[in-house]
């Protein structure tokens, strides 16, 4: 599945969340590529996947900020999110969920600020 394929799979309101967010983050940071990984939208940066969407089963877009597939050496990674955007499970592995591109557009600057620490932050 290809993103296009992605996206004409979701209904109305789920695709105007998930495109807000895609845009947001596609301009966040240089050289960011999108793919389908984990049968959703995907941002890699140096080929390696960084930041990818996922549906919410009972409504909204989750936003998942990770350092990949594989897992990494947490010695020394440490991560700020100062203005609390996503809950954070585990040192390198952020989420946020978003019930509508509304609430994408109410913290628009802050998430695209955690989305370039985040690239910044993973990078090899």
């Amino acid at each position: 599945m290809d993103v296009e394929a992605f996206r004409r799979s979701l209904d109305v309101d789920t695709l105007t969340t998930v495109d807000a967010l895609r845009t947001l983050i596609a301009s966040c940071h240089d050289g960011l590529t999108e793919r389908i990984k984990w049968n959703a939208p995907s941002f890699c940066h140096g080929g390696d996947d960084r930041i990818t969407l996922g549906i919410e089963r009972k409504g909204g877009v989750r936003v998942v900020f990770h350092r990949g597939a594989k897992a990494k050496d947490m010695a020394g990674f440490v991560f700020d999110d100062p203005d609390r955007i996503a809950r954070w499970p585990a040192a390198d592995r952020g989420v946020a969920v978003f019930a509508d591109a509304g609430a994408v557009a109410a913290k628009a600057e802050a998430l695209c600020a955690l989305c370039a620490r985040w690239i910044d932050a993973t990078a090899p």
